[in-house]
């Protein structure tokens, strides 16, 4: 169908500045000029889109108009949209990869330069969100989720397990008499962190104390926020394995239990839209992560 585009564009924005003038400016063409190109579509449909003799108000739009004028305003932005992500689009060599805030500070970032030094020419970004993306705008290449996966829809990679253990500062655990057995965190403060996975109850399960309260002391909405707290003598944290490292091995936090722990098996994993054959700079990400789970961390 031969449609004409010129003449269609002119009227969405007739329509939507209800006048012919404001779209002629828009435009940047005569009064004239557009009146033809309504006319010349009036004729193209066979029906008439603008009743005859505007008042004051603006454009009277008869039924197939607003139809019509709905129809392309929404078609226009759509294209402007697609048109604006395309230009946008990110260069071969750039990767956008999304994980969880707590991840991101924890594990991922102390590990960029390593990653900047293996792959010069490879321009990774990091988002930050709680969300599993929808990938269909292109804004995400790949992201790493912490939770028991796999997604439907998506294509899911288990990246490295993980496990649970109580923490607390040095300081703490000198004032409250250096406890080094379950049954005394029945006297402690415990800081809990809102995710689910990392909830005291699979602690309480595990080892105990069964009348270890639960209903007490502070929540946060982040895995960081809680280790934080911990650092700072607030209570006891349930850490997960992976993100306190760094702490345990500078001694700003301790673990007191020894070996104790709850394993919670694939807990990171690497997500993508689908499964085709990843371009090459993000095949290097991909295989950079998969070799950073199985080494041991340095700092």
């Amino acid at each position: 169908m031969d449609m004409p585009l010129n003449a269609l564009r002119a009227f969405a924005l007739v329509y939507r500045h209800r006048g012919v003038r404001a779209a002629a400016r828009e435009l940047g063409m005569a009064h004239s000029s557009v009146s033809r190109h309504l006319g010349e579509l009036d004729r193209w449909l066979g029906v008439p889109l603008v009743h005859a003799g505007a008042g004051r108000a603006g454009l009277a739009f008869t039924p197939q108009g607003e139809a019509l004028g709905r129809a392309v305003c929404a078609g226009l932005a759509e294209i402007e949209r697609a048109v604006a992500m395309l230009r946008e689009a990110r260069p071969a060599h750039a990767v956008a990869l999304s994980t969880t805030p707590s991840f991101a500070i924890r594990w991922l970032l102390p590990r960029l330069p390593s990653f900047e030094k293996a792959h010069p020419k490879t321009e990774l970004s990091v988002l930050v969100d709680q969300k599993l993306e929808d990938f269909a705008d292109g804004r995400v290449d790949l992201a790493v989720r912490m939770g028991h996966g796999p997604w439907p829809g998506l294509h899911c990679e288990p990246l490295m397990d993980d496990a649970l253990y109580p923490v607390m500062s040095p300081a703490y655990w000198q004032d409250h008499g250096r406890p080094s057995r379950p049954a005394e965190l029945a006297g402690l403060r415990l800081l809990h962190d809102r995710d689910p996975q990392a909830a005291w109850e699979l602690w309480r399960h595990e080892h105990g104390p069964a009348r270890l309260p639960l209903q007490g002391g502070a929540r946060y909405a982040a895995s960081d926020l809680v280790l934080r707290a911990a650092q700072q003598g607030q209570g006891v944290a349930l850490a997960r394995h992976r993100l306190v490292a760094d702490e345990l091995a500078a001694g700003t936090l301790v673990r007191p239990f020894g070996a104790l722990e709850v394993p919670l098996g694939p807990a990171y994993w690497i997500v993508r839209a689908d499964a085709a054959r990843p371009r090459p700079a993000l095949a290097a990400v991909i295989d950079w992560l998969r070799w950073q789970s199985s080494a041991p961390w340095q700092g």
